[in-house]
């Protein structure tokens, strides 16, 4: 059974996992993919929680063997969702969130054109840069590539039938709210 699949995106600091957050609040059904990476793990980032940390050439493996729904290069590191864990997660019909970059998205929407694909903006590029400085998480020169890869997302906007722009935190959840609803009823 295919589960039913919540795709949410856009750009790193936009805010997209204090949405999910909210979102999961609200509806506790929904199942949220643990997407695996190669990046090293944050302070107080789990294995198996937060990400699947795989080493590099483990990925690699993975990858060939088509063992990824989508996986892509972002800010230096692999992600993916790996196949088994949205089987897993899906089972039994839950309904599947995943939080995943542009490429990502775009090789979800190939492979599942019936998933629904949320793109998260922020109010201004000014704000999103703001954010990821003020979350202290990475470098000044990280921070700069994440904002370079920002303006090609946010060009991307147009290719989604849901846009969120999250500039009030509750106005914003409630916009991704009824999108969910919507499908959950349907």
């Amino acid at each position: 059974m295919t589960p039913r699949v919540f795709v949410i995106t856009g750009p790193s600091g936009v805010g997209k996992g204090t949405l999910i957050r909210s979102l999961r609040e609200r509806h506790p059904e929904l199942e949220l993919s643990v997407s695996a990476t190669t990046r090293a793990p944050r302070t107080g980032e789990e294995d198996g929680v937060d990400y699947h940390f795989l080493a590099p050439d483990e990925f690699e493996r993975l990858a060939a063997a088509g063992e990824f729904v989508e996986h892509a290069e972002y800010a230096g590191h692999r992600y993916g969702t790996l196949r088994r864990e949205l089987e897993a997660r899906g089972s039994g019909g839950a309904p599947v969130v995943l939080e995943i970059d542009l490429q990502g998205a775009r090789q979800v929407r190939s492979a599942m054109p019936d998933a629904a694909q949320v793109f998260v903006a922020p109010p201004s590029f000014g704000e999103l840069r703001a954010r990821l400085v003020g979350r202290g998480t990475d470098d000044p020169e990280k921070v700069a590539e994440r904002l370079a890869l920002a303006e090609a997302e946010l060009a991307a906007e147009s290719e989604f039938h849901h846009v969120i722009v999250n500039d009030r935190l509750e106005a914003a959840v409630a916009e991704l709210l009824a999108v969910v609803e919507s499908r959950l009823a349907s």
